[in-house]
């Protein structure tokens, strides 16, 4: 059972090295678990407020969220796995980011909303790759205004940046660090235009809808960041989650890999203490992945104003990854409580993704 220690500072600990700067505590034989204490580089890519939100999801619900795994060096394992396993290439010509882009053209371009232009506002923007296609013919038209990159990694919107400015050169880029499942978009980065011949194109692609933990809070921070011109577009998988196969492939097997060992860095957990689960977990309806400890084992905050320890039994388990695919009568529900209706969605050629295509609920 995760619980939350008292720190004894008459305790008598034997730091030692592993990982690079990471430290782990060992313990006395027949005494206390190890003690695991998270690496310089952690503390230095975490504010004190994003580590005390870690430590209190710890707490609750013995996880660590996917997009904290976007900072840091995280973003170039993130990247690395796209160039690697999502970009097109002469054996995979085909990316359903792209494709559904394109098939829903008349939507992206603000045909949908009687509009001339549009701002493509990116969340979770990555290496903005995905839109680059999009971008180019918004551009050949004259039909869009600017592009706005948001996500939680600066790492990543300076990788957006500098891909935006190769390809558009003259294209006006704005971009702003948000965690948009705990706040909505401020309306100064928007600067929502008077004009009715510019509508926002939300963008929440990479079937990342599916990998929050709150999925309900994300729809309604962008919800509640909307115009009613705007449009809401999203891609997930879809299907039902408790039929997974066991099989482990694309980012389940691929991303989950860099992050296990990027987590195990920079919270200094021995790889001998410790191994990765991949599994269907009914409680969320969700595949997931988690670190499972071999023994029983404290993590040591003690940084940045933090004096806080978290016990773990043995057994227990971390989730660092999860992906839900959604049923479409679900995803309506979904979209419906958070205020918005669904307008046109369309699936991918295997039948795997959707893209969905929202606006605000006046009704």
């Amino acid at each position: 059972m995760l619980t939350k220690l008292s720190t004894s500072h008459n305790q008598t600990m034997i730091p030692k090295n592993f990982f690079g700067n990471s430290q782990f505590s060992s313990d006395f034989p027949n005494s206390l678990p190890p003690v695991a204490k998270p690496s310089p580089e952690f503390y230095a890519i975490f504010s004190q407020k994003e580590i005390l939100d870690l430590i209190r999801i710890l707490e609750l619900t013995k996880e660590i969220p996917l997009k904290y795994s976007y900072k840091g060096r995280g973003a170039k394992i993130w990247n690395n796995f796209y160039q690697k396993y999502i970009i097109p290439k002469w054996f995979q010509k085909t990316n359903v980011e792209i494709d559904l882009l394109q098939k829903n053209f008349e939507y992206i371009n603000g045909s949908y909303q009687n509009s001339s232009q549009v701002n493509i506002v990116d969340v979770g923007a990555g290496n903005s790759y995905p839109v680059k296609n999009i971008i180019a013919q918004l551009n050949k038209l004259g039909r869009i205004n600017k592009y706005i990159a948001l996500d939680i990694s600066q790492e990543l919107l300076n990788l957006s940046k500098a891909n935006i400015s190769k390809w558009f050169p003259v294209l006006q880029f704005d971009s702003c660090t948000i965690d948009i499942e705990n706040s909505s978009i401020p309306p100064e980065i928007l600067l929502h235009s008077t004009n009715e011949n510019i509508a926002n194109i939300f963008l929440h692609l990479g079937v990342t809808i599916g990998n929050h933990q709150n999925r309900s809070k994300v729809l309604q921070n962008l919800r509640n960041t909307m115009d009613k011109k705007d449009l809401l577009v999203f891609t997930n998988e879809i299907g039902s989650n408790s039929n997974w196969n066991g099989q482990v492939r694309g980012g389940c097997k691929y991303h989950v890999d860099g992050i296990y060992t990027w987590i195990k860095d920079n919270i200094g957990i021995r790889s001998e203490d410790c191994e990765l689960v991949r599994k269907y977990d009914s409680q969320t309806d969700s595949i997931t992945a988690s670190i499972k400890f071999n023994q029983s084992y404290t993590l040591s905050f003690t940084q940045l104003g933090i004096d806080q320890n978290l016990e773990f039994a043995q057994n227990e388990e971390i989730v660092i990854w999860r992906h839900h695919k959604y049923e479409i009568p679900e995803m309506i529900q979904e979209l419906e409580k958070a205020g918005l209706q669904l307008v046109h969605h369309s699936r991918n050629q295997y039948s795997s993704h959707i893209m969905a295509i929202c606006q605000v609920n006046n009704s």
